[in-house]
Protein backbone atom coordinates (compact mmCIF):
# COMPACT_ATOMS: atom_id res chain seq x y z
CA UNK A 1 0.00 0.00 0.00
CA UNK A 2 1.52 3.06 -1.01
CA UNK A 3 1.74 6.19 1.28
CA UNK A 4 3.00 9.50 1.44
CA UNK A 5 3.55 11.98 4.15
CA UNK A 6 4.51 15.45 3.40
CA UNK A 7 6.93 17.38 5.57
CA UNK A 8 8.36 20.92 6.19
CA UNK A 9 8.13 24.27 8.07
CA UNK A 10 4.58 25.04 9.02
CA UNK A 11 5.19 29.43 8.70
CA UNK A 12 6.96 30.85 5.90
CA UNK A 13 7.71 34.75 5.48
CA UNK A 14 6.65 36.41 2.65
CA UNK A 15 9.13 36.66 0.08
CA UNK A 16 10.96 33.69 1.08
CA UNK A 17 11.13 29.82 -0.40
CA UNK A 18 8.32 27.42 0.50
CA UNK A 19 10.10 24.07 0.73
CA UNK A 20 8.38 21.05 1.37
CA UNK A 21 9.16 17.08 0.78
CA UNK A 22 6.61 14.64 0.04
CA UNK A 23 8.15 11.05 1.50
CA UNK A 24 6.70 7.91 -0.33
CA UNK A 25 6.78 4.30 0.95
CA UNK A 26 5.30 1.36 0.11
CA UNK A 27 5.88 1.41 -3.73
CA UNK A 28 8.82 3.52 -5.96
CA UNK A 29 8.52 6.87 -7.15
CA UNK A 30 10.20 5.32 -10.39
CA UNK A 31 7.41 3.10 -11.29
CA UNK A 32 6.19 3.87 -15.03
CA UNK A 33 3.18 5.66 -15.61
CA UNK A 34 2.03 7.51 -12.28
CA UNK A 35 2.68 11.22 -11.47
CA UNK A 36 3.83 12.43 -8.30
CA UNK A 37 1.87 15.48 -7.52
CA UNK A 38 1.60 18.60 -5.17
CA UNK A 39 -1.70 20.06 -4.67
CA UNK A 40 -2.82 22.95 -2.21
CA UNK A 41 -6.12 24.30 -0.92
CA UNK A 42 -6.30 27.79 0.50
CA UNK A 43 -8.74 28.67 3.08
CA UNK A 44 -12.21 28.49 1.94
CA UNK A 45 -11.39 27.61 -1.74
CA UNK A 46 -10.85 24.29 -3.50
CA UNK A 47 -8.17 22.22 -4.59
CA UNK A 48 -5.55 23.48 -6.89
CA UNK A 49 -3.04 21.76 -8.90
CA UNK A 50 0.60 22.97 -8.93
CA UNK A 51 2.48 20.90 -10.66
CA UNK A 52 3.62 17.38 -11.25
CA UNK A 53 6.83 15.04 -11.89
CA UNK A 54 6.72 11.45 -12.99
CA UNK A 55 8.39 8.31 -13.10
CA UNK A 56 10.98 9.62 -15.87
CA UNK A 57 11.77 12.86 -14.24
CA UNK A 58 9.89 14.98 -16.61
CA UNK A 59 7.85 18.17 -14.57
CA UNK A 60 4.68 19.62 -15.10
CA UNK A 61 3.73 23.19 -13.73
CA UNK A 62 0.55 25.10 -13.54
CA UNK A 63 0.80 28.23 -16.03
CA UNK A 64 -0.25 30.76 -13.39
CA UNK A 65 2.77 29.13 -10.76
CA UNK A 66 5.61 28.02 -12.84
CA UNK A 67 7.30 31.26 -12.78
CA UNK A 68 7.75 30.28 -9.06
CA UNK A 69 7.30 26.67 -8.57
CA UNK A 70 9.90 24.03 -9.13
CA UNK A 71 9.81 19.78 -8.15
CA UNK A 72 12.47 17.72 -7.83
CA UNK A 73 13.30 13.81 -6.53
CA UNK A 74 15.07 12.17 -4.32
CA UNK A 75 15.38 8.82 -5.92
CA UNK A 76 17.64 7.44 -3.32
CA UNK A 77 15.38 7.97 -0.71
CA UNK A 78 12.22 7.97 -2.47
CA UNK A 79 10.96 11.95 -1.95
CA UNK A 80 9.96 14.55 -4.17
CA UNK A 81 9.88 18.11 -2.96
CA UNK A 82 8.06 21.34 -3.97
CA UNK A 83 9.55 24.71 -4.12
CA UNK A 84 7.73 28.10 -4.01
CA UNK A 85 9.65 31.20 -4.59
CA UNK A 86 8.72 34.48 -3.61
CA UNK A 87 5.59 33.47 -1.65
CA UNK A 88 3.13 36.12 -0.32
CA UNK A 89 0.03 35.34 2.36
CA UNK A 90 -2.03 33.94 -0.72
CA UNK A 91 0.36 31.40 -0.73
CA UNK A 92 -1.39 30.29 2.76
CA UNK A 93 -2.40 26.89 2.25
CA UNK A 94 -3.04 23.29 3.24
CA UNK A 95 -0.51 21.48 0.46
CA UNK A 96 -0.99 17.73 -0.56
CA UNK A 97 1.12 15.29 -1.86
CA UNK A 98 -0.61 13.07 -4.11
CA UNK A 99 0.44 9.38 -6.62
CA UNK A 100 -1.78 10.05 -9.45
CA UNK A 101 -2.55 8.49 -12.64
CA UNK A 102 -3.15 11.88 -14.73
CA UNK A 103 -0.99 15.01 -14.88
CA UNK A 104 -3.46 17.26 -13.50
CA UNK A 105 -5.46 16.51 -10.13
CA UNK A 106 -8.31 18.07 -9.40
CA UNK A 107 -9.82 15.88 -6.43
CA UNK A 108 -8.63 13.54 -3.93
CA UNK A 109 -7.76 9.92 -4.40
CA UNK A 110 -6.32 7.02 -2.68
CA UNK A 111 -2.92 7.88 -2.97
CA UNK A 112 -2.68 11.43 -0.94
CA UNK A 113 -0.47 12.34 1.82
CA UNK A 114 -2.50 13.91 5.11
CA UNK A 115 -1.59 17.39 3.88
CA UNK A 116 0.75 19.90 5.32
CA UNK A 117 -0.87 23.40 6.67
CA UNK A 118 1.44 26.37 5.76
CA UNK A 119 1.28 29.77 6.55
CA UNK A 120 2.80 32.99 5.07
CA UNK A 121 3.15 35.85 7.48
CA UNK A 122 5.73 37.92 8.95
Amino acid sequence: QVQLQESGPGLVKPSQTLSLTCTVSGGSITTNYYYWTWVRQPPGKGLEWMGAIDSRGSTYYDSALKSRTSISRDTTKNQFTLQLSSVTPQDTAKYYCARSDTTVVLTKGPYWGQGTQVTVSS
